[in-house]
């Protein structure tokens, strides 16, 4: 997850293992870590295998959507879902991520009962969906 916002991070992580998934999520505060831990890490997904990015847009250190292009971009890491989860409900930034190639784009709602109810929605997706293997 990559979310500047902790308490948004909070909420996010909470509603998911409320809807049941248990998987382990790492939380990165800004896209340079992100992509870091994308790219380099020796546990990140360019080299361990099925993840998921929840991604924000609206970062400190860069765009989300550049952020959304290189992984989208890299050989490695084309397969990997990102599921982009902002405060953006502009139409042409919407089409401007599926076209990079985001699987799913919601808008965080802004009352606390809508934007739980949406991520817990979003884990109930996620427990469902299969999610490609990056091991070659």
């Amino acid at each position: 997850m990559i979310e500047d916002d902790e308490g948004h991070a909070r909420l996010i992580e909470k509603n998911i293992r409320r809807a049941g998934i248990n998987n382990e999520i790492r939380h990165f505060l800004d896209g340079g870590s992100g992509l870091d831990f994308l790219f380099n890490s020796p546990h990140g997904p360019a080299h361990n295998g099925p993840a998921l990015v929840l991604l924000d847009l609206n970062l400190p250190d860069m765009s989300g959507t550049d952020i959304l292009a290189r992984i989208k971009g890299d050989e490695k890491l084309h397969r990997v879902p990102v599921v982009v989860l902002t405060t953006t409900d502009d139409k042409v930034e919407i089409q401007r991520c599926y076209d990079l190639g985001c699987n799913v784009y919601i808008t965080k709602p802004v009352n606390y009962e809508s934007f739980a109810d949406a991520i817990k929605q979003l884990g109930l997706f996620l427990s469902v969906i299969q999610v490609p293997s990056n091991a070659a």
